[in-house]
């Protein structure tokens, strides 16, 4: 397998021989099949599809499988793979990879390398060409700080994505694959295979078989929603692909970033216990001493490994922690109906809530160092009229 030295549009194109055909009929596989024999608890059977999926595959839409480098979209891919020789599925296919930069384990493209081996298939990786996830964090605290500095929201937010706002899938990884499939696949149906799980949290418990946008050219399709986990080892197991080193071997009960949002205390010990997260984690704890927002909402990254944090950034972190508070008691003297919500500002504030807001925010910018305006109530007032017109010369114009 090679990699070609062309770079487009965020991505590099790594390929090898046609994809194989995989046979799921024991003692005919063909020479480079996977080693897999089928019987009544093949785990082809447990594919999840819709009458949408199956039509588009007939049609010879193209198949792409998201691949991280984790369990799931290891057993997604090959499962996947198997399903479309059965039916005969003609149309093109591969694996494709958004590369998150800094926070992705060292092992992570190097298992997708060999699965994209092992099926003897185009591998495609995709990624932000303004910087990795890590920089994204970095690039969202400047710009909250710009926007709390010039009053264009009401208080400081946080710089980390949240479970629920979970950017660094929707900006980092979904919009990416999906720009570089509709620039590859200009005229055919395509079909975005994901490795989710119903059975992984209470929110994919939710999860559709398939997703789909009316006039969208890519449908969404989660073939392995009802598997069980063990499900999904047992099968790697029976086809010979071994999983990411970090679930057997750091002892992590999911494979993401090496930090992960969603990531429970066990699997946050377990990955500062590796050397190659050290640095990483030490420009985590550094966003969050400058933040003074936690990684994981009241849990700070910091608590997790202090042995690693030099003391002074001991120190900075314990002051941060300190401001956090402070912070969140300043903000909590706003009344829910000046906090910010969609269409912010909806209305003029009174001459107190004026007061109370340049008094709040005169207290966070000193304490964090910022440097805000509006800190008076003749600037507030002036400022939340100025939005108020803005906001109705949008609405006139639309």
């Amino acid at each position: 397998m090679r990699e070609l030295q062309t770079r487009r549009s965020g991505t590099t194109q790594t390929t090898g021989k046609q994809h194989r055909r995989l046979s799921a009929t024991a003692g005919a596989s063909p020479p480079n099949a996977l080693p897999f024999t089928a019987t009544s608890l093949s785990p082809i059977d447990r594919i999840s599809t819709t009458r949408e999926i199956t039509d588009l595959l007939a049609q010879g839409a193209a198949v792409a499988i998201g691949i991280s480098g984790g369990k799931d979209s290891q057993a997604a891919a090959t499962a996947t793979f198997q399903y479309l020789d059965k039916i005969g599925h003609r149309g093109p296919r591969l694996l494709i990879h958004a590369d998150l930069g800094s926070v992705e384990w060292a092992d992570s493209l190097p298992t997708c390398e060999r699965l994209s081996a092992q099926l003897g298939t185009e591998f495609i990786i995709v990624r932000r060409k303004q910087g990795g996830l890590m920089d994204r964090w970095e690039s969202r605290w400047r710009s909250n700080v710009a926007r709390y500095e010039n009053l264009s929201t009401v208080t400081l937010v946080p710089c980390w994505s949240t479970p629920a706002m979970r950017f660094c899938t929707s900006e980092l990884k979904t919009s990416k694959i999906h720009a570089e499939l509709k620039r590859r696949f200009t005229r055919l149906p395509i079909i975005s295979v994901t490795g989710v799980r119903r059975a992984e949290s209470t929110q994919r418990a939710r999860a559709e078989i398939m997703d789909h946008k009316p006039g969208e050219q890519i449908w969404t399709w989660r073939p392995i929603l009802d598997w069980s986990e063990a499900e999904v080892f047992a099968s790697l197991h029976a086809w010979g692909i071994e999983p990411h080193p970090a679930y057997r071997q750091f002892g992590l009960s999911r494979v993401s970033c090496r930090f992960c949002i969603m990531s429970s205390l066990p699997d946050l010990v377990a990955a500062a216990g590796q050397p190659e997260t050290h640095d990483l984690y030490r420009q985590m704890v550094g966003l969050e001493s400058r933040s003074t927002f936690a990684f994981q909402g009241a849990r700070w990254l910091g608590d997790i490994a202090p042995h690693l944090l030099r003391p002074d950034m001991q120190a900075r972190l314990a002051a941060a922690k300190d401001k956090a508070a402070r912070r969140r008691a300043a903000e909590r003297r706003l009344s829910k109906q000046m906090l910010y919500v969609k269409g912010w500002p909806t209305r003029m504030l009174s001459d107190g809530e004026a007061d109370l807001l340049a008094e709040v925010r005169a207290e966070i910018s000193t304490m964090l160092g910022l440097r805000a305006g509006f800190l008076d109530r003749a600037s507030i007032h002036t400022r939340y009229a100025e939005l108020l017109e803005i906001r109705a010369n949008r609405r006139t114009a639309e």
